[in-house]
């Protein structure tokens, strides 16, 4: 059963028929009632200034974590923008080198070429310019200084004119080898650039790998960070929640302890009424007695004296 007293039940209820006793008992009734919800509502903006100071502890983890998030989210990006800086010049680099490899493939077809008939030659000569040309200016000099026979000189002139493609070979594979190594000695100059683009792109390569490693290690960092922003976030949020709830309490509890006031009020009010009307009574009864004592010429004392004069049942003559 719900003994408390409601403003719309005072409201209503005759306070008239309700006696002294009755009255005290819902004074104190009132007065528990607003002691215990004075004591609710302390103890609610107690909670409440603690789950404030939690709110500030909370939100200053947070930020603190978003703005590492930020930093580490900002060098990433940096990173990645070095990274990437450094593959476009690779790019760059492993052109001119696939230019360079291109002209060296080139060389080297050319140069396989030129041994290809250098080697023709070699097979047609079977001698060296030097051996040949002497073994040319041999026969010549016979052919021209010596009697021979008929028979001999033919043998001699077929003999001069096989020398003489032999040594046509043997000349023409010694140009064919000073071309093939003016190529060699073209493309020493050619593989030199060609190892100093390759060096070049391994260093960017190397370097690259590093920013994309260090990039994926900050995204992965802020990951994490703001795995734990989000944490504090969400308890964030659930304090906000929980203080929007302690909050809703504030009000019912103030608009419940005025009504308990006005409640309150209205019965002392009712009380003193009562006890103005006791002393009253008790005035009346004292005036009462003191009269009988008079008519009866009975002793009076100071008390009953005072009260007479009060009432004008005794007058004092100012005549001399």
């Amino acid at each position: 059963m719900n003994n408390d007293v409601s403003t719309a039940e005072t409201a209503t209820a005759d306070l008239s028929n309700l006696n002294e006793r009755e009255l005290k008992g819902r004074v104190n009734e009132l007065r528990s009632r607003i002691e215990k919800s004075e004591r609710q509502l302390a103890s609610i903006f107690k909670e409440l200034k603690i789950n404030r100071t939690d709110i500030d502890e909370l939100k200053e983890k947070r930020d603190s974590l978003n703005h590492q998030v930020k930093e580490r989210v900002a060098k990433a990006q940096s990173l990645r923008d070095r990274r990437d800086e450094i593959n476009k010049q690779i790019g760059e680099y492993k052109g001119r080198r696939s230019d360079v490899n291109s002209k060296t493939q080139e060389l080297f077809s050319g140069i396989a070429g030129l041994k290809e008939q250098r080697d023709e030659c070699n097979k047609l000569s079977h001698g060296s310019v030097e051996s040949l040309s002497r073994a040319y200016e041999a026969e010549l000099d016979a052919l021209l200084n010596k009697e021979l026979p008929l028979a001999v000189e033919i043998k001699i002139v077929q003999k001069l004119s096989d020398l003489g493609t032999r040594l046509g070979a043997a000349k023409k594979a010694n140009e064919l080898h000073a071309q093939i190594q003016e190529s060699y000695k073209e493309s020493k100059g050619i593989h030199k650039e060609g190892d100093e683009f390759h060096e070049k792109i391994q260093a960017l390569s190397d370097e690259s790998q590093a920013c994309h490693l260090e990039m994926l290690e900050n995204f992965k960092a802020a990951d994490e960070i703001r795995k734990e922003a989000n944490m504090y976030h969400a308890q964030l949020t659930d304090k906000i929640a929980n203080i929007n709830s302690i909050k809703e309490k504030i009000d019912p509890l103030k608009n419940s302890i005025a009504g308990s006031r006005k409640d309150l009020s209205l019965y002392l009010d009712r009380l003193k009424d009562l006890q103005l009307t006791k002393d009253e009574h008790k005035v009346s009864q004292k005036h009462s007695d003191a009269r009988e004592k008079l008519q009866k010429n009975a002793r009076l004392s100071l008390e009953d004296l005072k009260l007479l004069i009060e009432k004008g049942d005794v007058k004092f003559s100012t005549n001399d």
